[in-house]
């Protein structure tokens, strides 16, 4: 039974939900792959909801957020007195799995170091705790994700091969939003009812033309990117009937521009204005991205697409606006 989290109804996205009855039931790896905000972990849960494993627990972790020293410990667990401050014997995220599903995103990012001890729990189904030298036995089952090209990692000896095809068995593409403009809709719909219950803003009513807007971007942020642009409009709609926001709304131009090219301008206006107000700082909790609701990568990759160059920030640190200025460049 799909989880009724998922929503859509556009051919791509059937196509997913129609694989994901098909492979819930067996216990072989899957590896979902696509864009930053296309809603892997979603997947990732409705493959354990309609699998046999759901009433057992459901784990996450992601690969990239954790410090590489401390990762092995998250995985696998360890022993009091395995390093400083470890006070106390330990599971991982492994045990905690034990009879479930594990979910592993980011898996690019997995160290090298760590990917053979990875390899063998996948093959066998045990492992050492860290500082151990006792077999720990586990039945898992590995969902893993990423939104990197994971071959071309392997061609480049940054992944493992034979862990790409131990992860690989069942790959499973989820298609970004921009291909599933059928579906901006009724998630917009769930969004909209969502946020208009938590921020108490009832709202009746989804205009022709709000909608237009929406189904006009290409959503580099993908599922996410709508989820927070809804809730901002949400916030800043005056009444009953969503709005775009003030400082986002397109405004209106003679002839027969698109909608898509209203909203571009309306965006670009919005991010310079913001841009501004951090002076020009893009990351950080002060910067233009966190003030905006969205990922560094994607707010580097609007400017661009916008055609705004990046500026010296006096507040950034030379590392940071060296790293955001080799970011723009690469198109990330």
């Amino acid at each position: 039974m799909i989880s009724s989290d998922l929503i859509g109804s556009s051919p791509k996205f059937r196509a997913v939900l129609t694989d994901v009855d098909r492979i819930a039931p067996v216990d072989s790896a899957v590896l979902i792959q696509g864009e930053t905000g296309t809603g892997k972990e979603v997947i990732a849960r409705a493959i354990h909801e309609a699998s046999p494993r759901r009433n057992n627990r459901f784990v996450a972790l992601n690969c990239a957020a954790i410090p590489i020293a401390l990762l092995e410990s998250e995985l696998f667990g360890h022993e009091r007195g395995a390093f400083t401050g470890a006070c106390a014997q330990t599971k991982g995220r492994f045990q905690m799995a034990d009879g479930g599903t594990l979910f592993l995103d980011e898996i690019g990012d997995m160290p090298l170091e760590l990917q053979p001890k990875l390899l063998r729990v996948l093959q066998e189904r045990e492992f050492e705790r860290l500082g151990s030298a006792q077999t720990v036995r586990v039945n898992v089952r590995v969902v893993a994700a990423t939104n990197q090209d994971l071959w071309q990692l392997v061609s480049k000896k940054l992944f493992r091969a034979d862990l790409f095809y131990r992860l690989n068995v069942i790959p499973l593409s989820l298609p970004p939003l921009r291909e599933r403009v059928e579906d901006i809709l009724p998630l917009t719909e769930f969004f909209v009812a969502r946020f208009a219950a938590s921020l108490n803003k009832p709202i009746d009513l989804i205009p022709d033309e709000v909608l237009a807007v929406l189904k006009a971007h290409d959503w580099p942020g993908n599922i996410r990117e709508l989820q927070n642009f809804i809730e901002r409009a949400v916030l800043f709609s005056p009444g009953s009937v969503l709005r775009l926001p003030l400082d986002l709304k397109p405004t209106a131009k003679q002839g027969t521009q698109s909608a898509s090219g209203t909203l571009a301008d309306a965006d670009r206006e919005h991010i310079l204005e913001t841009l501004n107000q951090t002076n020009w700082l893009v990351g950080g909790q002060d910067g233009a991205a966190n003030r905006l609701g969205l990922p560094r990568t994607t707010l580097i990759y609007k400017m661009r697409k916008l055609g705004i160059e990046p500026r010296r920030s006096s507040k950034a640190r030379p590392i940071r606006q060296q790293a955001d200025e080799q970011c723009y460049a690469a198109s990330c």
